[in-house]
């Protein structure tokens, strides 16, 4: 296992590790992503698409290599925005907790992803907007 020393980035930080659990983590986030989505359990918001404004944040354990400054060593912010994409293009869902659970479940599934919060809010519902935030957490084996 190199040294501290020996694992300093790019920027020259270094990574601790995260096995234990009051280890430090990094965060990688999108915010304020606003994207078109049919939601909505109402008569009303089928057929139709209204704005939603996404935020997620995840928690990711500090790799024990060093960076490199090479993207497919990172947990990158496009992969949030692609999974939102994705789950939208997969037509209509009904509840924004659902929307919100299926993107922290697959941004859960990257191998270094800890914890995720996701807040998503409907913009188009008066007055203002209004959503939910959740956070899950990876299961501990």
């Amino acid at each position: 296992m190199p040294t501290v020393e020996e694992r300093t980035t790019r920027a020259g930080r270094v990574s601790t590790g995260g096995t234990s659990t009051d280890a430090p983590y990094d965060r990688v986030f999108v915010h304020d992503l606003v994207l078109d989505a049919e939601i909505g359990v109402y008569t009303h918001e089928k057929g139709v698409t209204q704005r939603a404004r996404f935020s997620v944040d995840i928690e990711v354990a500090p790799t024990g290599q060093a960076i490199d400054d090479q993207i497919e060593r990172v947990l990158d912010y496009d992969m949030i925005i692609a999974t939102i994409k994705t789950i939208l293009a997969e037509g209509h869902i009904n509840l924004v907790e659902t929307l919100a659970d299926e993107i922290a479940t697959r941004c859960l599934s990257h191998p270094r992803a800890a914890s995720v919060k996701v807040k998503i809010e409907k913009l188009d519902k008066e007055p203002g907007a209004v959503g939910v935030e959740i956070v899950r957490r990876r299961e501990r084996t």
